[in-house]
């Protein structure tokens, strides 16, 4: 029975190989040449001489199962809680904002017509700016040092945010918290996608981006707690308000963080202080598989790669994804209290019934990332998610607002949780399909300004006078979500395509067509290429004909 050529592509990918978190063509070794024998107990320490030709010379690594599982663990214990609690003070920095707009932040600042709007777009906007140059700073800068420097300017700027007197004021504290902010996901995807494996990275992302959840359950109960503080019912110190108070707290957290990151983050593999030098090959062999060229030492920016980033179609498509999800997320973030006060309940009543949305967020993107690796499939998990939300802004829309419609109205707004998961499985299906360390930094960058651009034009579409249903914002992010679909679908196919140009370059050069059982092929030319021999050379996925795209 011959099978379609999608279905035949669809099974290549992601049954080729059962090893939890390998990848096709990048693990098999089934023949005798160049291969390396597992390291077992009687090589307990090499040289860093050694480890590099180990994991870089030589062709088809193989991890015992036991140093593989060990060494991860120590990067999950190691690396994986810097990521989430630093992405955890990221997301509670911006989340505050629209928590301090119904404990009296508007009134107090005498913020008029869409000027509130302006707050909330200005972050996006400093994080817009500064895509060009973030993307050169993950490659030149070793990433303990950029990441404690963008943590602390962004969290001196949450620290100054209640002293502002003035919207001007506010704007700017707002602006460089954006500023700083916006290298912090293209950072942290290169980060993840250094340290593990393609198979890995789905749970890993979700871990690190699910604390959008967490940032907006900590904000609602520091916001129920703090928010008091100043008011005629509550203790008043030093003349702050409660909005001041939330806003001082998380800022000065952020602060205090800044050492603990400085001194536990390692910039790489090879110098890595929480790994022995066995453990160093073991992290270097686990992360061949990529094809990505992610463990090498060198930090070259290449412009030809950056190049290939803008005429790499599959780029706009994702930064299309990006544009139309973000442009409903930050509706949620900005506009979810105001929301959920329009259906009459008290701010501290819709403060906390904002925990149960960041809850779901947070067991969303789990769940989802989870789903992605198990099915080791991302489209159709995506395309899944968009439909959910379609679902809860279909109801937001169409339900009346009133007490006795509170149940199907908070339904719907929970719904919108998804839109979270969604960007857990973007970052992560982006970062399976691209190679090269300049583009991958590049094309975060690039999602990272898609992302911001949907921040800075998805409160817009809300009007203070269309209050409290938003009906023309909430019918215009359906369309948006709904575009969103169709072009999950086409990407899909853009990435079908390219995995039968690159079948073809394999046959053409003498490699196996799909899967690689061979670790040797003879070209045209009687000469032998070896499979996975360039994993560590710093190609892009277009340059590499061993690079096989997922969906």
């Amino acid at each position: 029975m011959k099978f379609p050529d999608a279905v035949r592509a669809w099974y290549a990918t992601h049954h080729s190989d059962a090893t939890e978190g390998r990848e096709p063509l990048l693990t098999s070794s089934r023949s005798e040449e160049g291969f390396v024998s597992p390291l077992d107990n009687r090589r307990d320490e090499t040289t860093m001489a050694e480890v590099r030709h180990d994991a870089v010379g030589n062709v088809g690594v193989v991890v015992a199962p036991t140093d593989d599982c060990a060494t991860r663990r120590k990067i999950d214990l190691t690396i994986l809680p810097l990521l989430v609690w630093v992405y955890f003070l990221q997301i509670l920095d911006k989340t505050v904002l629209g928590f301090s707009a119904i404990f009296g932040l508007p009134d107090d600042l005498h913020l008029r017509g869409d000027q509130y709007s302006l707050v909330g777009a200005i972050a996006p906007i400093a994080q817009l700016v500064v895509q060009p140059i973030s993307s050169w700073l993950i490659v030149r800068v070793p990433h303990r040092v950029l990441m404690s420097g963008l943590v602390l300017g962004w969290g001196v700027a949450q620290t100054m945010t209640p002293f502002c007197k003035t919207f001007a004021q506010l704007m700017t504290a707002r602006f460089f918290l954006g500023f700083f902010e916006g290298g912090c996901l293209p950072l942290f995807s290169v980060i993840t996608g250094y340290w593990y494996t393609r198979g890995e990275q789905p749970l890993r992302v979700a871990a690190w981006y699910g604390t959008n959840g967490l940032g907006t359950v900590f904000a609602a109960l520091l916001s129920f707690g703090l928010g008091r503080l100043g008011e005629g019912d509550g203790p008043k110190q030093d003349g702050l308000k409660g909005w001041q108070w939330i806003f001082l707290s998380t800022g000065m957290l952020t602060v205090i963080t800044v050492p603990f990151v400085y001194f536990r983050l390692d910039n790489d593999i090879q110098t890595a202080r929480f790994l022995n030098e066995r453990e160093k090959t073991a992290a270097l062999g686990r992360v061949k598989g990529n094809q990505t060229g992610s463990s090498s030492a060198k930090k070259n920016w290449k412009w030809r790669q950056v190049r290939e980033v803008f005429l790499d179609i599959k780029t706009w498509f994702f930064l299309g994804m990006a544009l139309a999800n973000n442009l409903g997320a930050q509706v949620t973030v900005t506009f979810g209290p105001l929301i959920l006060s329009g259906l009459g309940y008290d701010k501290y009543t819709t403060t906390l019934l904002n925990i149960p949305f960041g809850v779901m967020q947070y067991l969303v993107i789990l769940a989802t990332a989870w789903a992605a690796v198990r099915l080791k499939l991302k489209a159709p998990t995506l395309g899944g998610m968009i439909l959910v939300i379609l679902a809860g802004l279909i109801t937001l829309y169409t339900l009346p607002r009133g007490q006795n419609q509170a149940g199907g109205l908070l339904a719907g707004f929970y719904c919108l949780a998804f839109i979270f998961g969604c960007n857990t499985l973007i970052v992560s299906w982006i970062l399976a399909n691209t190679a090269g360390q300049t583009k991958r930094a590049a094309i975060m960058s690039l999602y990272n300004a898609a992302s911001s651009t949907g921040n800075i034009v998805g409160p817009l579409l809300f009007e203070t006078d269309d209050a409290p249903a938003y009906l023309p914002g909430l019918r215009a992010t359906m369309g948006v979500f709904a575009a969103m679909l169709v072009i999950v679908l086409i990407q899909v196919a853009v990435l079908v395509r390219f995995n039968k140009k690159q079948e073809q370059r394999r046959v053409e050069a003498g490699k196996p067509a799909r899967n690689g059982d061979l670790t040797t092929g003879s070209g045209d030319d009687g000469s032998h290429t070896r499979v996975g021999e360039r994993a560590f050379e710093d190609m892009t996925d277009l340059e590499n004909d061993e690079f096989i795209y997922f969906y």
